[in-house]
């Protein structure tokens, strides 16, 4: 895996190239947002095609801005080869995830923090014998909002969903992809 390398000619959409304008007022109508992944009742925590996703900052919470997204990934878990048109995160808190990132295999540990660009393929897969953890950061959101319309309502970070219907659960992504700017691709 290589080390991110500062390039400013690339850095399009970095704060310091907007238009300088002052900075807006504080927004009295957003609040704190406080989560705890194990303890906060109201979190939401779903299964999608047989791993846990727990929504600890929504897109709601955010304005819209990013989405914060807490991953149990059991042994063999994780998504099928897909590409999306927003960033994507992943700080891997236990465990280690194998990516694979336009066709290349790398391997993630605990410890480690990958960063997918937008339009790249990828996918990632719990190869290991015990269960991985990871927080995932989506910008802009919407993530969130695309994980809770296919998942599946489980107890807990942990609790992991019986075993999906994986036809049922993959038509209704595929009729949803296009809404959430992303789309599955070939292995």
């Amino acid at each position: 895996m290589r080390c991110a390398n500062i390039n400013t000619a690339m850095n399009h959409h970095s704060i310091v190239n907007l238009l300088v304008t002052p900075i807006p007022a504080d927004n009295l109508q957003r609040n704190l947002a406080i989560a705890h992944p194990d303890q906060t009742r109201s979190l939401p925590h779903v299964g999608v095609m047989g791993d846990t996703y727990t929504i600890l900052l929504s897109s709601a919470d955010t304005d819209g801005r990013y989405c914060l997204i807490d991953m149990f990934i059991p042994p063999g878990g994780g998504p099928p080869p897909h590409r999306h048109d927003f960033e994507e995160s992943f700080s891997i808190l236990e465990g280690e995830i194998e990516v694979t990132f336009r066709g290349e295999k790398s391997v993630a540990r605990a410890g480690m923090t990958i960063n997918i660009p937008a339009n790249a393929p990828h996918s990632f897969t719990n190869a290991s014998k015990r269960p991985a953890r990871m927080l995932c950061i989506c910008s802009p959101g919407g993530q969130d909002e695309f994980f809770l319309a296919i998942g599946v309502p489980v107890a807990s970070r942990t609790t992991l969903a019986s075993k999906p219907d994986e036809a049922a659960m993959l038509a209704k992504m595929a009729a949803l992809l296009p809404k959430y700017r992303s789309e599955m691709v070939g292995a």
